[in-house]
């Protein structure tokens, strides 16, 4: 871990960061504020960045690698809500403004490299520049809406439905994705998936 200004690829770091979803509008001055504050990490594959009940809440700008969040039961079973990729997100805004617990996990599902800060810090940022508070704030309300959409995806589509849907949406991150992952994600079994593919129904890569 080293902060971006001291990190050896820092020159590198600050062109992925400026394709990030929710820091790509940021202005000279913002960038001059926020950098000195973002941390660079390097996570190794099943790495726990954050902990299903957890308070203290961090900010992820994902920079290589594939992030993916996670529910678990008391009996330890669990459910994949989304995955995250480059130029991406991951956080617990929501949990930290509602002042509750973070209701997941978020993992590291390959080897991921990310900038983050402390949530405090990041919203500190935020409260003073409100054009970036709102832009990310859309990103957000964006991502919970796709993981709404992929709750009712299970409950509504078939099997070759949710894999379909899925392919449509994340045609290139589909590539990346261990299939063990891909049919958890879509509450299959991977004997499923396997068994639907050699069948013709999906095309699966």
């Amino acid at each position: 871990m080293s902060l971006l200004a001291v990190h050896p690829e820092a020159r590198i770091i600050r062109v992925q960061l400026r394709q990030n979803l929710a820091l790509k509008d940021l202005g000279a001055a913002q960038w001059q504020e926020l950098e000195p504050r973002l941390e660079i990490v390097d996570y190794p594959k099943g790495e726990l960045l954050e902990h299903q009940g957890d308070r203290a809440m961090e900010q992820y700008f994902i920079l290589d690698g594939i992030l993916k969040r996670v529910v678990s039961n008391a009996e330890g079973h669990e459910m994949i809500l989304r995955f995250a990729a480059e130029s991406d997100i991951d956080t617990s805004y929501a949990a930290w403004r509602l002042k509750t617990p973070i209701p997941y996990s978020i993992r590291a599902l390959t080897r991921v490299r990310a900038a983050k800060l402390s949530m405090q810090e990041w919203i500190a940022f935020m409260e003073r520049h409100p054009a970036v508070k709102s832009a990310f704030e859309f990103q957000v309300m964006k991502l919970m809406s796709e993981v709404m959409a992929h709750v009712i995806t299970l409950h509504l589509l078939d099997a070759p439905g949710r894999v379909r849907r899925f392919l449509r949406k994340n045609a290139q991150l589909s590539e990346r994705l261990p299939k063990k992952e891909l049919a958890s994600y879509l509450n299959l079994s991977p004997e499923t998936l396997s068994r639907l593919k050699k069948r013709g129904k999906i095309s699966v890569p």
